[in-house]
């Protein structure tokens, strides 16, 4: 019977599928455990060596422009808004984002890490902040070896600790989630998740952090599967959502995601292409716009052509 494996958290939503799935040619799904998924996706985009694994969804763009031989599924695991990721410090009397523009602003890790990247989306798209006149401050390297730094990006920050370069006064600001920052550095967008929900309502983009992505050799190999994963993904996620709020104890997962349903007034986790296609455009769209990708990515280009028409049961 073959094994294909699968790195991904713990998530609720793949609980029920965690109990044992069988799949295309009598395939069954291992889940090695990883500490940080990421080195998973690291590995997966250096080396190849898994069938499937969850990614971050920029990781994976930046990937697929190098050529790796991997495809997303249209079924995003985890997402939120990010307008609480852009913080600024405070001492320097900052409070409109355009302010931003000619300064030095932290990102936490690499420049494509997916929360930096929609975070520097909402200063273009909803502050229209110039980007490119920004110096940004990588402090780790990229998930993709051979992506090459925009011009306007510091990689001589690298292995330096954000608070550090705050309390030193190297950096106005930062992008990313920070992790017990200095009291002087608050969000720069006054109640950041009001403002995401606000933002949904306005604009109806619902942001993507991490994808499921397949190996193109494991599809070649089982080409039932790309489909059979996502309607299993589906049912496991059905599964989930329709169960959440029954724990007397509700994890962080579960807060998040019922502040999720609760906010879009809708499914927190929607599968499929049509459901999906606003953000993933927009992070195509992104991806060029911050020199992440020297085209623009189509939907065909990313999501594996069997599943491009899927819908949940």
């Amino acid at each position: 019977m073959p094994k294909l494996t699968f790195p991904v958290r713990n998530y609720g939503l793949l609980r029920q599928m965690k109990r044992g799935t069988e799949l295309a040619n009598n395939c069954m799904i291992e889940f090695p455990h990883f500490n940080n998924i990421l080195v998973a996706a690291r590995q997966m985009v250096r080396e190849g060596v898994f069938d499937i694994c969850e990614m971050p969804t920029t990781t994976y763009i930046a990937a697929k422009a190098y050529g790796k031989p991997i495809i997303a599924l249209p079924t995003p695991i985890t997402r939120n808004f990010h307008h609480q990721a852009i913080h600024v410090d405070t001492r320097t009397g900052i409070t409109n984002p355009k302010d931003f523009e000619g300064k030095t602003i932290g990102v936490v890790r690499g420049y494509t890490v997916t929360t930096g990247v929609w975070a520097r989306s909402i200063l273009s798209e909803e502050y229209d902040v110039e980007l490119d006149t920004i110096n940004w401050a990588v402090t780790d390297d990229e998930h993709v070896a051979e992506f090459e730094l925009p011009k306007n990006v510091d990689p001589s920050y690298r292995g330096r600790d954000l608070n550090s370069m705050f309390e030193n006064e190297e950096i106005v600001g930062a992008v990313g989630s920070l992790v017990n920052p200095p009291d002087y550095v608050k969000p720069l967008i006054a109640n950041p998740e009001k403002m995401g929900f606000e933002s949904f309502k306005k604009t109806g983009l619902y942001p993507i952090n991490h994808i499921v992505v397949m190996h193109l050799d494991t599809i070649s190999k089982y080409p039932e599967l790309p489909r059979q994963l996502f309607q299993a993904l589906s049912l496991s996620k059905k599964d989930y959502i329709e169960n959440l709020g029954e724990n007397i104890e509700a994890s962080k997962e579960d807060k998040l995601t019922a502040s999720l349903r609760d906010g879009i007034n809708g499914d927190p986790f929607p599968y499929g292409v049509e459901r999906n296609r606003q953000a993933l455009e927009t992070l195509c769209r992104q991806a060029q716009l911050q020199h992440i990708t020297k085209k623009q990515f189509q939907i065909e280009d990313i999501i594996e052509p069997t599943t491009l028409t899927l819908n949940e049961l």
